[in-house]
């Protein structure tokens, strides 16, 4: 039986965020009735287009967001201007560093993305107040810590199969913050194939050649060249080496 949400009355938050997934397992889990209300003045719901600049680089931070939906990467660039994708982030992880002043990735939309955006200084303010917020904050950062370290070991250690079935259970289990994890999940590949062979320190025919043989061995199912269905998770999570 599906955990009962410990959840805030509907009744006394403001009505954006009552169908809103991030305000169960985001940053705005950790904030009561009147600190919700207090945010909902302030923020500003969007949708970008793939391949939107959301953040750049060194570039002050003025704003936070709430990913509601889609897919982000991040990516940092070297001096000869090689692009290296050192994360993804999914609904409904938290866009933004708190406590630095500027940032240290770039940071675009994946696919089309829904964000709630609030102002720097109104979240700083909040995060002072609100141990509980704070507390959030630093759990989603230990996360990210212990998924870029798992990551390295998805690169450093696995071979090209197992890197391809890694990064497939990867969007798999996060694409749809709304999923229960069930069998027969399916999505649109949220980067190109240049993409995850960026992301996954493969070359682009490595890449296809690898999923192809996923499709042939049946762990996963492709349509239109995007479109991944996967039949069993734990088959694919076996041949990720998860």
């Amino acid at each position: 039986m599906t955990e009962q949400r410990r959840d805030i009355h509907n009744s006394e938050m403001p009505a954006l965020c009552q169908a809103c997934e991030a305000r169960h397992h985001g940053m705005c889990g950790a904030l009561n009735p009147g600190e919700l209300t207090h945010l909902n003045k302030v923020a500003n719901r969007r949708e970008v287009k793939p391949g939107t600049a959301l953040v750049a680089d060194s570039e002050p931070v003025t704003h936070y967001s709430n990913i509601l939906s889609g897919v982000v990467k991040l990516t940092k660039i070297l001096a000869d201007g090689r692009q290296q994708i050192v994360g993804l982030q999914f609904a409904p992880d938290f866009l933004g560093r708190p406590f630095k002043t500027s940032s240290d990735t770039n940071a675009e939309s994946a696919t089309t993305v829904r964000l709630c955006t609030f102002p720097r200084s109104a979240v700083d303010r909040m995060i002072e107040e609100s141990p509980n917020l704070e507390h959030r904050l630093l759990e989603q950062t230990l996360k990210e810590l212990d998924e870029a370290r798992g990551w390295m070991v998805t690169l450093g250690r696995k071979t090209a199969a197992e890197k391809v079935a890694s990064f497939l259970y990867l969007i798999a289990t996060n694409i749809d913050p709304a999923s229960d994890g069930g069998t027969d999940i399916s999505f649109d590949l949220p980067l190109t194939r240049a993409d995850i062979a960026d992301f996954l320190g493969l070359t682009i025919e490595t890449v296809s050649r690898q999923m192809t043989k996923l499709r042939k061995d049946g762990v996963i199912q492709i349509e239109n060249n995007r479109h991944v269905s996967v039949p069993d998770m734990e088959r694919l999570a076996h041949r990720a080496s998860i």
